[in-house]
């Protein structure tokens, strides 16, 4: 499995395992959740994507059961989590509507929460999950620098930020924000050409994606695109998933797939992507069947 350099400091696998429904699955037991870590290390796919609002805020605590239960397992991974959104649900059952949350005070209790949550001593990347409305950029910003220095956080990003909204972030910081976590597929192409993607492309930092598969919809619907990836899928031997991770993998942005599923079968396969090669015309023809006509 490739790896792309976020910083310095900081490298992730080519493919990141999304831990988004980990505490949805029937079985949340110890040995279900360590199967499914070793699926994805068996494949060299390191890096583990967490928040705290996951499961209703006890994904983490689902994942720090398992990484109690075998101490070595840590230091195989690098793990990443969210926080900004409070939900009236969990532990902040009592809030009186759903909002975002980027003060200093609200952030450093995410981290002690994550922390504590997932039995770790560190996070190696800190998301904030929602840009805020409301954020004081300065607060913010040195918040995020103050995790960092404390060695409790080792690199710190963002999640569905617009380029303005992350320059307005990194102006009120020292330490550098090393991705910005955006939902891109087939099913979901804006990015490749509304300047999110350029904006980090030319800066040369990379993005995650999440929702590589659209949620599951690239599975069903959209006859054209489907024609099309089975074609690939059986000149390469995989699946259609692995056609559509395929597709954000060979651009050149170095953008980084967040797959998410419960299924041990489908994780062990995740990896496949990475025997589809595309060229130029090939990947084309997935983006015109995803745009519905050629392009102009």
């Amino acid at each position: 499995m490739d790896r792309v350099q976020l910083s310095d400091t900081l490298n992730f696998s080519r493919i990141v395992y999304g831990m988004w429904r980990l505490a949805d699955d029937s079985d949340t037991s110890v040995g279900h959740v360590q199967a499914k870590i070793h699926a994805c290390l068996d494949q060299g796919i390191t890096t583990f994507d967490q928040a705290d609002i996951y499961g209703g805020y006890v994904a983490e605590a689902v994942l720090g059961e398992a990484l109690k239960a075998d101490t070595g397992l840590r230091s195989k991974m690098e793990i990443v989590t969210k926080c900004d959104i409070v939900a009236p649900v969990g532990r902040y059952a009592d809030a009186p509507v759903k909002y975002y949350d980027t003060s200093r005070a609200h952030i450093m209790q995410s981290i002690e929460n994550s922390l504590r949550d997932m039995s770790v001593d560190h996070i190696d990347l800190l998301l904030i999950h929602r840009p805020d409305p409301f954020m004081d950029h300065h607060e913010t910003g040195a918040a995020l620098d103050e995790a960092v220095a404390s060695g409790k956080v080792g690199a710190v990003g963002v999640s569905n930020f617009r380029p303005w909204d992350w320059k307005l972030l990194q102006s009120g910081m020292k330490s550098q924000l090393v991705t910005n976590q955006i939902e891109i597929s087939l099913s979901e192409i804006n990015p490749f050409t509304n300047g999110d993607l350029s904006f980090h492309q030319r800066h040369g930092q990379p993005v995650m994606a999440w929702s590589p598969l659209g949620g599951g919809g690239l599975m069903t619907g959209n006859d054209k695109l489907h024609a099309v990836m089975d074609e690939i899928a059986g000149a390469h031997g995989v699946d259609r998933a692995a056609v559509a991770t395929a597709f954000l993998l060979a651009h050149p942005a170095n953008i980084i797939p967040v797959m998410g599923t419960n299924n041990i079968d489908r994780i062990s396969k995740i990896g496949n992507a990475a025997q589809v090669s595309l060229d130029r015309p090939t990947w084309f023809r997935l983006y015109e069947a995803a745009l519905g006509h050629e392009v102009a």
